[in-house]
């Protein structure tokens, strides 16, 4: 198993009288929370920077390379989404967005009393089953090992190794409030076998990174995958889709601290078959933030 105790490095942050205490949200999965929202579609509130929103957005960077979670700490804005890049001095951010923009706009109007914090770390066409393309699964043993989960724990490390996510002066510290997770898509296209394993292997990476975040009780919330339906030969673009649905209600079932958020049902993708439009990003966004409120409330009482 890889290690995660890299991510001691929160017990690096220093209480002062002066700081802030931030809640921080990670955003993570595959290319429908990397997102394909077009920025050009946006209104306000949605196109300015939210400096009192901070996002540290990891580097997107497929298997066996070592330049995944690459980052810094950033307003939240438009430019998020796909081809969003990262060299751990500069953002490079892209003409898209995804989930995070209505995420970071409703959870602050919903905890007005909180600083809000989000890490996102995603890359389109990731799988939790072993080989799958770029994966997250934890013991990897391909190429180098290097994979999506070590993309992920290296996001984490990177930002909370930062004392000063708004540039203040002031030492903050960061609570992880909750995991969002929208993926599983590659592993309903792949195989039956592989769609067969997702709801292990759900278990498992949520309780990983439930681990790293030192929460183990942390609130997950699950973005239920959908079909477009328009694939030539037989109408599906997942032919194995309702079985890893059946895993991602399962999962949210028999967790008491999880929730399976379905308004993607009502989504229309793009013509390429697997994206939402842009005003559905925004919907999604806020619809991770309604559950995973209310999952804080129920979970934390």
């Amino acid at each position: 198993m890889k290690p995660y105790s890299i991510l001691l490095l929160l017990s690096f942050f220093a209480l002062t009288a002066q700081a802030k205490t931030y809640k921080v949200y990670y955003l993570g999965g595959q290319s429908n929370m990397a997102g394909y929202g077009n920025n050009a579609e946006l209104s306000e509130p949605y196109t300015s920077a939210q400096p009192a929103i901070r996002i540290f957005n990891g580097n997107p960077a497929g298997d066996f390379s070592n330049g995944g979670g690459r980052g810094i700490w950033d307003a939240l804005q438009p430019g998020y989404g796909r081809k969003f890049k990262s060299d751990g001095e500069a953002n490079h951010h892209s003409d898209f967005f995804g989930p995070e923009l209505g995420f970071g706009h409703r959870i602050a109007e919903l905890s007005p009393n909180d600083n809000v914090a989000i890490i996102k770390y995603a890359l389109g066409g990731s799988a939790l089953g072993y080989g799958v393309g770029n994966n997250w699964f934890p013991d990897y043993r391909r190429g180098n090992g290097i994979n999506q989960y070590d993309h992920a724990l290296n996001t984490f490390q990177q930002a909370f190794a930062v004392r000063d996510i708004d540039g203040d002066g002031e030492a903050d510290t960061l609570i992880p409030a909750g995991i969002i997770w929208m993926q599983g898509e590659s592993d309903a296209y792949d195989s039956e076998v592989v769609a067969n394993q997702y709801l292990h292997n759900l278990k498992n990476i949520m309780a990983l990174l439930r681990a790293a975040l030192r929460a183990p009780d942390l609130p997950v919330v699950i973005g239920k995958i959908t079909d477009s339906h328009n694939d030539p030969e037989d109408g599906l673009r997942m032919n194995w889709g309702h079985i890893v649905q059946q895993a991602q209600m399962v999962f949210e079932q028999e967790d008491v601290c999880a929730d399976l958020v379905t308004v993607t049902e009502s989504f229309q993708h793009l013509d390429d078959g697997w994206h939402y439009h842009s005003k559905d990003y925004i919907t999604l966004g806020s619809a991770f933030a309604d559950s995973v409120h209310n999952l804080n409330k129920a979970c934390n009482k």
